[in-house]
């Protein structure tokens, strides 16, 4: 017995759900996995944030057909298509899936896509090497607490400079009075 129309229509709703909710998409062709290895794949990419959705082509062409960020997908539909859908962890699901990949050696990556544009392997191996948002969000912190150190250390070191100068006032009114009344002694006994 086939699918209805309203539950086809509940899996290409399902998808377009999760694809507004993801950052990244892959696909890969899956053909030759046993049940328990795409159980794997998926139970290795979850902690990433990665949802691996195995449907026809035919209902993720539907899925993204009114959405111009998806649209490059359709140039990988063909053969047995599984989905890596990534919300949050791009570089933990890439190397998941690498990992995954390398001990199987049963998948082949065809593309993904991402903000509209389609990528391929060398590409999304590039994006899952940037650092996470956390890790950026640290280096920034870190910069703005040496700056911020820095600025105190600078703005300590104007009171103490000024301290030391206001220090230094009486013995260099000191010596220039002693310079005032060597001269003038020296005047004296030069007109005397």
């Amino acid at each position: 017995m086939g699918r209805t129309r309203e539950n086809k229509e509940e899996v290409v709703a399902d998808l377009k759900q999760i694809l507004s909710e993801s950052q990244l998409a892959m696909i890969i062709d899956y053909q030759g996995l046993t049940v328990g290895e795409i159980t794997d794949l998926r139970n290795n990419l979850r902690p990433t944030g990665t949802i691996c959705k195995v449907t026809k082509n035919t209902f993720m062409r539907l899925a993204v057909e009114e959405d111009q960020n998806w649209q490059p997908m359709n140039q990988f539909l063909s053969g047995s298509s599984a989905f890596l859908l990534v919300k949050d962890d791009i570089a933990g699901a890439v190397k998941a899936y690498q990992a995954f990949q390398k001990a199987t050696k049963k998948t082949e990556f065809r593309g993904g896509v991402m903000q509209g544009q389609a990528l391929n392997q060398e590409q999304i191996k590039a994006i899952s090497e940037l650092p996470s948002k956390e890790e950026l969000m640290a280096q920034m912190a870190g910069a703005l607490n040496s700056i911020a150190t820095k600025l105190a250390r600078s703005i300590n070191e104007v009171p103490t400079s000024l301290g030391r100068s206001i220090n230094e006032v009486p013995s260099s009114l000191g010596r220039c009075l002693q310079g005032i009344a060597a001269k003038q002694e020296g005047e004296d006994q030069g007109a005397g």
